[in-house]
């Protein structure tokens, strides 16, 4: 039997809401997971890259064995249930840039367990895996919106359970996503951030979600603008991310610019805007890079409404 699995790319924080608040964007991997019928072939995995957007560089950090965390995420679904995976083929069709804060980790983590969770007649209910995968994802901020699709704020509870609420993004606002030509490490990113943080500035964060969440259910543009920013990771992250702190100085004169804020850990960045200046906002980033060296691939996107699916199904 194989099962193939369509899974969403997205991205995370949207600003002030660290490790909470994620979007699901139309980019895609596909994973497929095929039981083998010669014992003793163990585990199977592949990965082919379906863009030039993903360099072969990044695939060879990629474990193909046991240590992968495709196979982690499988291993952990079967175990729930009180067996082990055997044989097993797993292929998976990356188009979602690698390391570039647009959860390609948890989209093969989703896609993993969607698939193995079909092979093995559906023990799992959604709750079951959204506490899985963010079990080994380490927070749900990527992997909810990678399972159920949209905008999503969700939280994990101490006993591993996922809370989530879908809000809707107004449709006349755009999303630019700008993936540049180098790589950030999540580890890395997460390096930077302190363990502590002043409380004037949590408290900053806190007003600016509750801006956020009226201006979205409002569709006020005037309040996005100062709900997108943060003190909780971006200014620690900033220098991480070549040249972001000049985009975002000459986005500043454009009015349709509601916020620049990096996506997840980095280093693609994300640009909203209301529905004009879209040429404009690109070539000023496109030439603020190239002042650094610094090729980009700039994508606007609409918000991709349906989370992990299975697309094949062969018995």
């Amino acid at each position: 039997m194989k099962i193939s699995v369509k899974v969403p790319a997205t991205t995370a924080n949207i600003g002030p809401g660290f490790d909470c608040l994620g979007m699901a964007l139309p980019i895609y991997n596909i994973i497929t997971i095929e039981e083998t019928v010669l014992p003793g072939t163990g585990i199977e995995i592949n990965v082919i890259p379906e863009t030039s957007a993903i360099d072969e560089l990044s695939l060879e950090h990629i474990p193909l064995d046991e240590n992968s965390i495709v196979y982690k995420a499988v291993q952990l679904l079967y175990n729930s249930i009180g067996q082990s995976p055997s044989e097993l083929k797993i292929n998976i069709k990356s188009s979602i840039p690698l390391t570039r804060g647009l959860g390609s980790s948890a989209s093969v983590i989703v896609g993993a367990l969607v698939a193995a969770n079909e092979l093995l007649g559906k023990p799992a209910d959604e709750a079951a895996l959204l506490s899985i995968a963010s079990e080994l994802e380490g927070h749900p901020d990527n992997i909810t919106p990678a399972i159920v699709g949209g905008l999503v704020i969700s939280s994990q509870e101490e006993d591993g359970t996922v809370v989530y609420r879908k809000l809707n993004w107004p449709s006349e606002w755009h999303v630019t996503v700008c993936i540049p030509d180098f790589e950030l490490s999540t580890d890395i990113a997460r390096s930077v951030l302190p363990k502590e943080v002043p409380m004037k500035d949590a408290v900053y964060n806190l007003q600016r979600m509750a801006m956020f969440m009226d201006a979205i259910n409002n569709k006020d543009a005037e309040l996005m603008k100062l709900a997108l920013r943060d003190k909780l990771h971006q200014p620690y992250r900033m220098k991480l991310i070549q040249g972001l702190d000049k985009i975002m100085d000459n986005l500043k004169h454009i009015d349709s610019v509601l916020g620049c804020v990096i996506s997840g850990a980095g280093s693609s960045i994300l640009v909203i805007s209301q529905k004009n200046d879209l040429d404009k906002i690109k070539n000023i980033i496109r030439d603020t890079w190239a002042d650094q060296n610094i090729k980009c691939d700039l994508r606007t996107l609409n918000i991709e409404e349906q989370g992990a699916h299975i697309i094949s199904s062969d018995e």
